[in-house]
């Protein structure tokens, strides 16, 4: 993404960002409440597009092609650009049709859907612990289950880059500690974009971050997001360039 500004309404809620992303990295963006991460994480495969009054003003490009252009299809892009929300939400189905769901509905070409859901269950680490329970209900799994239950659904469509809206705060450190095992896992597969206010997770996790903090915007009392700082993940947390970075992996703000 090139100077991206994000708009609700007449409200810019985020403004002037200019994030790179590499392939099979974890990319990690932090800072403090109503800072702009996840209105920037949810512009990535347009997932803004669902707020009536939301714009995106820029350019954000994958792989060199414009995805806000009228010829570009959104389901298309969150296809290929999957999410994985901060709370489980399994659909109300068996653990088999939450993973074929996807598939089913995209029209994909498929030889096996057995062998896919399997695949996709294992891909998300989840296989030994349901293969004999394929059809129970996924309302019956753990909370940190359902997690990766929803991580196997979006990466059976096969996407390239996986979003993530802080995908372990509803979760134990138990299962969280998995989670994260399981990011640095499928990078290996797939580019990685995390919102995290888990500063720790971010530093565990994630090959580079991004800090974004909030200033008040001229003439109201609402606040901007804006990016202040994008670097190697232990650069960012060992030696910041921007004191307000420091400031804030430091606790002294946020």
């Amino acid at each position: 993404m090139t100077d991206v500004d994000i708009f609700y309404g007449a409200f810019r809620a985020v403004s002037g960002v200019t994030l790179p992303f590499g392939r099979n990295e974890i990319t990690a963006l932090i800072g403090p409440s109503g800072c702009g991460k996840s209105t920037v994480l949810r512009s990535l495969n347009r997932m803004n597009d669902l707020i009536i009054g939301a714009r995106v003003e820029g350019s954000i490009t994958y792989h060199g092609q414009d995805i806000y252009a009228k010829d570009v299809d959104p389901i298309e892009v969150r296809r290929r650009l999957g999410m994985v929300f901060q709370k489980p939400n399994p659909f109300p189905k068996s653990i088999y049709d939450n993973v074929a769901y996807g598939p089913k509905v995209t029209g994909m070409k498929v030889e096996s859907m057995d062998d896919l859901v399997e695949q996709s269950l294992r891909g998300a680490a989840l296989w030994d612990e349901v293969k004999d329970k394929l059809k129970q209900s996924a309302y019956g799994l753990s909370g940190g289950q359902q997690q990766r239950l929803c991580i196997a659904r979006t990466i059976a469509v096969e996407p390239e880059v996986i979003l993530m809206d802080e995908p372990c705060s509803a979760l134990d450190p138990i299962a969280t500690a998995r989670i994260e095992d399981l990011m640095i896992e499928l990078s290996e597969d797939y580019t990685i974009i995390i919102v995290t206010h888990n500063m720790q997770q971010a530093a565990r996790v994630a090959d580079r971050t991004a800090f974004f903090t909030a200033q008040a915007a001229e003439g109201s009392g609402d606040r901007t997001g804006l990016l202040v700082e994008f670097d190697l993940t232990s650069k960012i947390f060992s030696d910041p360039a921007d004191q307000r970075t420091e400031d804030y992996i430091s606790g002294r703000f946020g």
